[in-house]
């Protein structure tokens, strides 16, 4: 591309009266970028490893779990930031509910569909928000603070309730944990040769 068409496009990125509009472009982009970069490599590793299918059928998995995680975050970084923008232009400040609605907004939209991948997002993000919780909780004095340590008592509780879910209402929980937690667990008590029960599974 010619050097005129560099300085035109670096004065428009650098203009402040377009940048945030073109936030908005760049949250599009990174949301894609991000996307393939966190769910290709462990698509690639779990569909391998626990899928069954044809070497098509599991390229076709891979690829369709990328861009789901790819274009759901691109959609909800839209529609957070355009709301956002929005209220910005309307009426001058965002307070703190303006981003709990415009985020409410977008996960209703984008992460409300039910399927693997928002399914997988969403419990990753519910375990994060409940420690942040608990720590602004004890920041703010609602909880006190402890002198030892609570991320044993959190692994603790965590695993325990996980495993007896697994061992007695497994239903319950998403097919790529139960997958997991089968292999782990119930899979190392079969074997009937040395082969199956050193090299491989079953």
């Amino acid at each position: 591309m010619s050097t005129s068409f560099y300085i035109l496009a670096n004065r428009i990125v650098n203009d402040p009266s377009y940048k945030p509009f073109l936030a908005i472009l760049k949250g599009i982009r990174n949301g894609i970028v991000y996307g393939c970069k966190i769910r290709f490599p462990h698509a690639l590793v779990m569909t391998f490893l626990f899928r069954n299918g044809t070497l098509s059928q599991k390229i076709k998995a891979i690829l369709t779990a990328t861009f789901t995680h790819a274009s759901n975050l691109a959609r909800f970084v839209f529609i957070y930031k355009a709301i956002r923008l929005i209220v910005k232009l309307l009426f001058n400040e965002i307070k703190q509910y303006h981003t709990v609605i415009a985020a409410f907004i977008g996960g209703y939209y984008v992460f409300g569909e039910k399927n693997n991948v928002n399914e997988q997002i969403n419990m990753y993000l519910l375990s994060r928000i409940l420690v942040g919780l608990a720590r602004l909780a004890q920041e703010n004095n609602i909880i006190p603070q402890t002198k030892k340590p609570i991320f044993p008592w959190f692994g603790a509780i965590v695993w325990g309730i996980v495993l007896w879910l697994f061992e007695y209402h497994q239903h319950v929980l998403q097919s790529s944990l139960q997958s997991s937690m089968t292999y782990l667990y119930h899979d190392s008590n079969r074997w009937n040769s040395f082969k199956n029960f050193l090299i491989y599974n079953k």
